[in-house]
């Protein structure tokens, strides 16, 4: 199976390519990424020695409460500015005051979105860290329809993703896939416990608002335990967890197209057949041998 990478491949080549130029260059790219995310790179003011990245997220105000400005601050510092109208967050960069190592601020700077989830993570994690339950499930809409539910008890941390299966044989794939993400754990005691069901939410949902139901609807639900979120390994975690949604649905597409790529080359396999099959046509020569006797 693929990883996804974690940063956002157009925004980190663009930032790269700029950022190491001989000369400063005007830039306009817009790209839009997984979960209705939409990154702007221009040059404020047309001033080409200036770049401004924006991100507009629809995840960003459910994430103000977690503290999402405060881990921006921490990881950007004072590339941090004023959000461009119709935006979130910017990050505006100098290019005459840029560190040595521009590729590495390229790389860090396309793992904005990410970042902004973290501040969510880092907050239930530090809280099963020092052995308290939450007091409310943190809530996170992700995506249309769709949300991420997190609560942290004193020796896990548990993370639910509900999504919706538009087509049927989503839902069918889907299953498989989920069932070896379940079955993963008997080979690697390590890797945290995952549970799904479909339909009807898990019991952690109880009396949460909003939930949504039905047969197309999925739940999965992540339970991660101290060895997953501990200092060592939370970053990676992070990095893992927060684009699970879209690795399932990457790889039901994949999987799809694939079954389609084998169905019409096995068709045009019974085609070949078919044809060679076919009795030729008689000659007029033909028919006078076969009428003689």
């Amino acid at each position: 199976m693929i990883l996804l990478e974690e940063n956002n491949l157009v925004v980190f080549e663009t930032l790269k390519a700029k950022f190491t130029a001989a000369k400063p260059e005007s830039v306009s790219v817009v790209a839009i990424d997984f979960d209705g995310v939409k990154y702007n790179i221009t040059n404020p003011g047309k001033d080409k020695g200036v770049i401004m990245l924006s991100a507009s997220m629809r995840i960003y105000s459910d994430l103000v409460e977690h503290g999402v400005q405060d881990l921006l601050k921490r990881e950007y510092g004072d590339y941090l500015t004023e959000p461009e109208d119709g935006y979130n967050v910017s990050l505006r960069f100098e290019l005459a005051s840029l560190p040595e190592d521009k590729e590495a601020l390229a790389r860090k700077a396309s793992l904005l979105k990410r970042n902004c989830f973290a501040a969510v993570f880092e907050k239930y994690f530090r809280l099963q860290e020092e052995e308290q339950a939450s007091t409310e499930m943190a809530v996170v809409h992700y995506h249309e329809e769709e949300a991420l539910y997190i609560s942290s008890q004193q020796d896990r941390v548990t993370v639910i993703f509900s999504t919706v299966f538009k087509d049927p044989d989503d839902v069918i794939i889907g299953k498989v896939f989920l069932q070896e993400f379940k079955d993963a754990r008997k080979a690697h005691q390590q890797a945290p416990q995952v549970l799904f069901s479909y339909g009807e939410a898990p019991r952690e949902l109880a009396g949460v608002k909003g939930v949504l139901s039905g047969d197309n609807v999925g739940f999965v639900t992540f339970v991660l335990f101290p060895r997953h979120t501990n200092q060592a390994n939370r970053e990676n975690t992070i990095n893992l967890i927060h684009q699970f949604r879209t690795y399932l649905h990457y790889h039901i597409k994949c999987s799809k197209a694939y079954l389609h790529q084998r169905m019409r080359s096995k068709t045009s396999s019974f085609l070949k057949v078919l044809n060679r099959a076919k009795p030729e046509a008689m000659t007029d020569k033909d028919k006078k041998f076969g009428n003689r006797g």
